[in-house]
């Protein structure tokens, strides 16, 4: 039996943002984020640091430049030798994994709260839940892109940008669009 909004949440199922603990979480992530953000340009150890306590992994030779922007950190899985470029936004209500070797271009978003569609009610209500995100190793995704609730990225994919990828797309492929749609496939 799920006993907390945090249970719920990571279950996949509906559950109240509002939650108290989920609100003190949220804020306890942004305090680090504050700290990340504020780094100096030069100040790579101490981002490096303060990424390692943020997030749930982080492997060797990854980057993050500042602004960086999610819900809880503690969620987002990123492997070795990836590159995350300026502004990016991970709503990780739910897992995002990352591979290694990945590079994510400006502004990406990695979105993977959704809200209740034929219930209005329910939306009113503050009701939420979440579906994981997955890129896999050796995939670019471009800026801009936004990578919605549940979808997987195969490994060695490049998604266009500006994409909105609703669905998975497989490996191997060019993808690009809104929304996002396989063009053509790469070696």
């Amino acid at each position: 039996m799920m006993n907390s909004q945090r249970e719920l949440m990571l279950s996949g199922a509906f559950y109240k943002a509002d939650d108290g603990d989920l609100v003190a979480d949220r804020r306890a992530c942004q305090r680090v984020l504050d700290a990340f953000n504020a780094t100096r340009a030069d100040d790579d150890d101490t981002r490096r640091q303060l990424l390692d306590e943020l997030l749930g992994s982080v492997g060797s030779n990854s980057v993050i430049l500042p602004r960086f922007q999610c819900d809880y950190g503690t969620n987002i899985t990123i492997g070795a030798n990836t590159f995350v470029n300026y502004d990016a936004i991970m709503l990780d209500c739910a897992a995002i994994t990352i591979g290694d070797y990945v590079s994510i271009g400006p502004r990406v978003q990695l979105v993977t709260a959704w809200h209740p569609v034929d219930d209005h009610e329910a939306r009113r209500a503050g009701w939420e839940a979440a579906s994981p995100i997955t890129i896999g190793d050796n995939s670019w995704i471009g800026a801009g892109a936004i990578l919605c609730p549940g979808v997987t990225v195969g490994d060695n994919a490049i998604i266009g940008a500006g994409s909105v990828v609703t669905k998975d797309v497989p490996g191997r492929v060019v993808a690009v669009g809104n929304p996002c749609r396989v063009i053509r496939e790469v070696r």
